[in-house]
């Protein structure tokens, strides 16, 4: 890849300019920003810059000051429109502007440097998006700490990221401590709460003590997040090499041509369009109104608050999920954009009806599922629920997309309103590219033949995991002299290009020398009406080497009975191989916090003793 600059960028411009997701994108910013404030925010980062620079930097492609003070122009013009409601606390752009600032150079202080970096371990709440921006400044990426992870399991997720510095609550003080003398690379510890500790520095106090003036800055997209551990321990992954690396002068090139890279991230970021960014605009605060019900500091939920990162968007956050709330803030805050896991949907429609038929949900304009399977009956479910309480259209889309790709697929209602075959499917490769491949021909399959997802997107080309170089070369494929990112799924794509994904390689069960994938399984089981989840693995056969097991979680009050479940898979088409042969009743199963069913724990107890394949 040549090296970037404004002749190199000019010269690839006219394609990128007549590409649909550029357009989609244009159009999404003037809906989101006004065409007014636009140009307000462009003169008043020129002025920030100063003319004379603001064009040396164009020319010469350093666009580190022009982009931080973009974004400081960008708050300040929006001044005191609501930028973070985390319960009663409500933090306007003006006062974003202030503390991120304050923040950024609190860090300086404490001798942080450009690639240093600042682990998170918080809560839903400003203070994530405040640290977010601030490493965005000064060049920290940030990585993305789950606040569920304890012991030896948060210790390795903390060091495999080397931070420098590590922001956390309060509530995890004695988490973090526990394995305080295990962390090789922490100087300094920020705690989020009132109580003063020993060696501990009070983020109020950080802030306080720290100008409000521009920092030096040294511009990165700080997000860092983690793959999400469910088949081994979660990886930390380089978004910000990725998505930064065009205006950044940190961040690391990507393996792809300059043009092919712009492409690639003109499709990643067009995912705001494809879900409908450019129609939507409340009518009192004149911007997209998001809520964060799921952590976000996992890489899914990250599709459901970049409207507040890049278009000045209101983020209502949720500490911790309850289904009648999230409802009860839809009505009162005017939700019109939300992220969801399955899981979520599933709690929802399990509510009863004098609470479901409390609230009018008529804002809602955007539910984007995703991080985990979701079956076409409960798509529908989802967009019927929304519709009986105020919803004039289908308001469902969903995404597939890993830690590692960001998004690939999205599929849109007018997907499914057309064809509504489609609803099974996680839509169309809009965010970058899908194929699907046969490994034992090698070759690329063809419609409606099962194999393997490959994908290419601005991520997989920048993609490295820390510490982890081994691990990086083994994730990838190449084709016909071009590298691909093989996810571990099986699926296959239909005539329309719509994608199916079938199941996960690891979890593929092998039954007699027959290829069995789960998601088939669950699908059917999840649909009797007394189940409330359902997860099938695979357990040993001293015959067929592999069996399929299913552990079934009923509803409430249920009194379903194995042979019940038998008779309901023999119904629905479950034969031979696919038919489940151990059948277990569970009072519930273990998910993820981002709904992703935990399925070793339950795989390993049929296992115990015995060599497992993979």
């Amino acid at each position: 890849m040549k090296e970037k600059s404004f002749f190199s960028i000019l010269s690839n411009l006219p394609r990128i300019i007549f590409m649909r997701e550029t357009r989609g994108i244009a159009l999404v910013v003037i809906k989101q920003l006004g065409f007014i404030n636009i140009i307000k925010i462009l003169f008043k980062t020129v002025y920030k810059t100063g003319p004379i620079k603001s064009i040396k930097s164009i020319l010469t492609f350093k666009l580190d000051d022009l982009v931080a003070n973009y974004f400081a122009s960008m708050w300040e013009i929006l001044g005191d429109r609501e930028a973070i409601i985390t319960g009663e606390k409500r933090i306007t752009y003006k006062e974003l502007t202030d503390r991120v600032l304050r923040l950024a150079n609190g860090l300086q202080a404490l001798d942080l440097k450009p690639k240093d970096r600042v682990a998170e371990l918080l809560y839903n709440g400003n203070e994530f998006f405040e640290t977010l921006f601030a490493g965005s400044l000064i060049g920290c990426p940030m990585p993305f700490l789950n606040w569920h992870l304890k012991g030896d399991e948060l210790a390795g997720a903390i060091n495999r990221a080397a931070p420098k510095l590590l922001i956390f609550d309060e509530d995890f003080y004695n988490e973090v401590f526990a394995i305080k003398n295990k962390l090789a690379t922490v100087k300094h510890y920020v705690m989020v709460g009132a109580n003063h500790r020993n060696d501990i520095i009070l983020f109020e106090d950080l802030l306080s003590k720290s100008p409000n003036t521009m920092p030096k800055i040294s511009i990165t997209f700080a997000l860092n997040p983690y793959s999400g551990g469910t088949t081994g321990a979660p990886k930390n992954v380089n978004y910000f090499d990725g998505f930064g690396y065009l205006v950044s002068s940190t961040s690391e090139k990507p393996d792809v041509s300059l043009k092919e890279y712009v492409m690639l991230l003109a499709k990643q970021f067009s995912f705001v369009y494809w879900l409908g960014a450019h129609k939507i605009k409340d009518k009192e605060s004149a911007n997209i109104r998001l809520l964060m019900p799921s952590p976000v500091y996992h890489a899914a939920s990250i599709i459901g608050w970049i409207p507040l990162v890049f278009f000045g968007a209101t983020g209502i956050a949720m500490k911790n999920f309850n289904d009648e709330e999230f409802l009860r803030l839809i009505e009162q805050e005017k939700i019109s954009w939300i992220f969801v896991v399955p899981t979520i949907i599933e709690r929802l429609l399990h509510l009863p009806d004098n609470v479901k038929n409390k609230y009018d949900l008529s804002s809602m304009k955007a539910l984007i599922c995703g991080s985990a399977p979701a079956s076409p009956e409960l798509k529908a479910a989802a967009n019927n629920f929304f519709k009986a309480r105020g919803c004039k259209n289908n308001i469902l889309s969903e995404f597939y997309g890993s830690s590692e790709t960001a998004v690939v697929t999205v599929l849109l209602p007018e997907d499914y309103e057309k064809n509504p075959k489609t609803l099974a499917s996680v839509g169309k490769a809009r965010g970058g590219h899908l194929g699907i491949y046969n490994k034992k021909e090698a070759k690329w399959c063809a419609p409606n033949e099962q194999g393997h997802i490959f994908d290419r997107t601005v991520m997989t080309e920048s993609l490295k995991y820390s510490g982890a170089p081994e691990k990086t070369k083994s994730v990838f494929e190449h084709v016909d002299g071009v590298r691909w990112f093989d996810d571990g799924l099986i699926g296959y794509m239909d005539e329309g290009g719509y994608v199916y994904l079938t199941g996960r390689v690891k979890e593929m069960i092998i039954c007699g020398g027959v290829n069995v994938y789960p998601n088939e399984i669950e699908r059917i089981i999840n649909n009797h009406h007394e189940v409330a989840d359902v997860a099938v693995v695979r357990a040993p056969d001293a015959d067929l080497g592999e069996c399929v097991a299913a552990i079934v979680q009923p509803k409430k009050d249920s009194n379903i009975t194995k042979e019940e479940i038998i008779a309901h898979c023999k119904k629905n088409g479950l034969h031979g191989f696919k038919l489940p042969k151990i059948v277990e009743i569970a009072e519930e199963l273990p998910r993820h916090i981002d709904g992703k069913l935990i399925k070793r724990e339950l795989e390993d107890k049929f296992w115990k003793g015995m060599e497992r394949r993979g």
